[in-house]
Order: structure tokens, then C-alpha cells, then sequence
């Protein structure tokens, strides 16, 4: 796994081929999810939410496929390594694959969401994977299995646990007819306080003459050497989706930068300079407009203006707690975008929609 050879060449005409697509049509998403959601509970409510989204005037629907320990489709890896090919609450059908039969028919896209990446479990859902492996687990400096935010974390330098994430993500695009393939804050990522597990400590010790990693898990030097180790995956990882299909996009939704580097070694602004990120949605939530300009204005000087055209970013618009963005400021960190001259951006999550459609066939389509 993770093997298949590229080259420079190849991917760079890939990489070309992809964003000309991209540049024709700027992204304009919203996620799906299975939580405070119940637009994937049916096929119905699957057709109703792709004929929201197209009222909308969004291209793209971004779905979760894998979180809490499960696959929101048919997984032949979760059943070769845990017996179980589909969350339960799916039992008997496929979501992924009827969001692609319902989007398609009206022309929208459709990005599978591997949502928690190396997190196994969040609080109590989960907790099979570590268990069947407790050897997957990261670990914190005090050799405690690595928890963050109610989040479990597997261990992203290990081969194993690469490899089992690799495959989901690889057996999407190779059987499913799906448009991209997303990673997010989890995807490649890991809280900065992990990799104090064995298995981590003697890899990195078999590259400092048998060093310990530093104590301070932000010391620059062991922040910098676990980031690389990170890019490398997600390196690979691109090489290997377009190594099956050229065309499917391979799309990040980090969180801001520097904060992403600083707590969950995501330098996500190498992938994108490097070229193994097609698209990137940076989390840019926020709930006032100073805040969102000064995030925006953050990530455009970062990231550079000829870049600006890979650059979608995501605004939170809706929790399952009660939030809802006022309609007055969604349209000013829209506008905000198109003067920074963002073209297109991602809501979380696609619920909001539902009761403002009004407002996105005004202010939206079009603009």
C-alpha cells in the first residue's frame, strides 16, 4: 500500500488537469453529515437535499465516509479488519453511493469526507478499533493513550495504521464514482502532544542515534520532524488516488494556519506549494466579520495569490448545538472572499440551507 510510483511529470500534468477543471467551475459546497442530521438516514432525504443544494446553486456535496469507528458505505477493508462493512445505522444500504446517483443526475459533485482520520473514536463510538489494536494507539508523554477534545487517536507513523487509512480512502476512489476524496483537521494530522509510543520513539530514535524525542512536544525541531512525516503520508497518498483515476480530486479542509502546524502538525501549506492538494478548504470559522477578515487576510498572505485559485474556504454557518449565522454576516465573509478574490467557498454544514434557500437564490447564484 502506498507504493504505487508517480512521476514528477505525471503528476504534474494531473495536478493541471484537475485545477483547469476546478478554474471552469470555482467550488461552492456544503458538508453532509450524520450528526444533528438526518439527510443520509434515506435515499428521500438524500434526492431532497441534492435538489436543496442545486436551489442553492452549490456544485459540490461533500459527504462524510468514515467517522466514529465506522464507514458511512460499503467497506471491504472495515470488514477484513473489524467484521463490519457499513456503520449499523446503515445496515442494508449505501449513502455514498446513492449521493452519487442522486448529485449526478443534476450535475453537482460529490467529495467522500473521511472526516476523523487517524481519530478512532469520539467519547464512547469507536472504541472496537483500539481495542482489536491497542498497538495503533498514539500516545502522550506519560505513554497515556493520546485523547484531545473527547477525540481517541490512532498512530499516524505507523505502517499499519497508514496503511488501514489508506485503503478506505483508495477503495472509495477506486469503486465508487466519486468526483474527490477529502481529508480535514484529523487527515493527515495528530494532536501535537502525540507520538510517544514505542513504536514512534524508535523511529525517530533510529534517525537521531537512538535520541529520545524531545519532552516539550512543541520543541521546533520534533514539531518539524513529525509534519514531515505527516506530508509524506499525504504525499503518497495523492500519488496512489491518481495513480487509479487521474481525475478524482484530492481536497484538504485543515484547520487555519499556523494554528494547524502548531497543535495538530498539519503544514498544510506545503501540500498545497508542493502539489499534492488539488483543492484546500481551510476552516475559517468564525462568528464575527473582524475575525473572519483577519483569518482571510491571514491565509491569502500565506498562501500567496497564485495559489488563491486552490483556495475554498469554509465558513460556519450552522451547529447542531442551535448556532446559525446571521444572513446579514454570511453575505458579508462572501463578499469578503471575492474582494481577496476567492471565488467559491464551503458551508458547514447543509443544514443551514434547508431554511435559507431564499437567501442563496438572492445572493448566491450568480455571484
Amino acid at each position: 500500500m502506498l507504493a504505487a510510483f508517480v512521476s514528477i511529470a505525471q503528476l504534474v500534468i494531473v495536478s493541471i488537469s484537475c485545477m483547469a477543471q476546478l478554474n471552469n467551475e470555482p467550488v461552492r459546497a456544503a458538508w453532509l453529515t450524520n450528526v444533528g442530521s438526518d439527510v443520509l438516514a434515506s435515499r428521500t432525504n438524500i434526492k431532497n437535499a441534492v435538489l436543496v443544494a442545486k436551489e442553492c446553486g452549490l456544485n459540490t456535496l461533500i459527504t462524510v465516509a468514515w467517522n466514529r469507528g465506522y464507514t458511512q458505505y460499503t467497506s471491504h477493508a472495515m470488514l477484513t479488519y473489524f467484521g463490519c462493512a457499513i456503520d449499523p445505522a446503515f445496515l442494508g444500504r449505501d449513502p455514498l453511493q446513492e449521493l452519487i446517483e442522486e448529485a449526478h443526475q443534476e450535475n453537482i459533485k460529490v467529495i467522500a469526507w473521511f472526516e476523523f482520520g487517524f481519530s478512532s473514536a469520539y467519547q464512547d463510538s469507536g472504541k472496537h478499533i483500539l481495542s482489536k489494536y491497542p498497538h495503533w494507539a498514539s500516545k502522550d508523554v506519560h505513554g497515556i493513550v493520546l485523547e484531545e477534545n473527547g477525540f481517541t487517536w490512532m498512530n499516524p507513523f505507523h505502517p499499519q495504521v497508514r496503511n488501514f487509512i489508506a485503503s478506505l480512502v483508495l477503495e472509495v476512489v477506486k469503486n465508487y464514482d466519486v468526483d474527490g476524496v477529502q481529508g480535514d483537521d484529523r487527515l493527515p494530522a495528530l494532536p501535537a502532544k502525540g507520538g510517544y509510543d514505542d513504536y514512534t520513539v524508535g523511529l525517530y530514535g533510529g534517525e537521531h542515534n537512538g535520541r529520545y524525542p524531545p519532552a516539550n512536544h512543541l520543541d521546533s525541531d520534533w514539531v518539524e520532524w513529525r509534519c514531515k512525516k505527516l506530508n509524506d503520508f499525504a504525499k503518497e497518498l495523492y500519488r496512489e488516488v491518481k495513480h487509479l483515476k487521474p481525475e478524482v480530486v484530492v481536497s484538504y479542509s485543515p484547520s487555519i494556519w499556523p494554528w494547524s502546524k502548531q497543535n495538530y502538525l498539519q503544514d498544510w501549506p506545503v501540500w498545497l506549494m508542493e502539489g499534492y492538494a488539488d483543492i484546500v478548504m481551510p476552516q475559517l470559522y468564525r462568528y464575527n466579520l473582524e475575525a473572519y477578515q483577519f483569518i482571510l487576510n491571514e491565509t491569502v498572505e500565506k498562501v500567496g495569490r497564485h495559489q488563491l485559485r486552490k483556495v475554498f474556504p469554509g465558513i460556519l454557518v450552522s451547529l447542531a448545538d442551535g448556532y446559525r449565522i446571521d444572513e446579514e454576516l454570511l453575505l458579508k465573509m462572501i463578499k469578503a472572499n471575492r474582494e481577496a478574490g476567492i471565488k467559491g467557498e464551503s458551508f458547514f454544514y447543509f443544514e443551514y440551507l434547508k431554511t435559507n434557500t431564499g437567501f442563496f437564490k438572492r445572493n448566491y447564484i450568480g455571484h
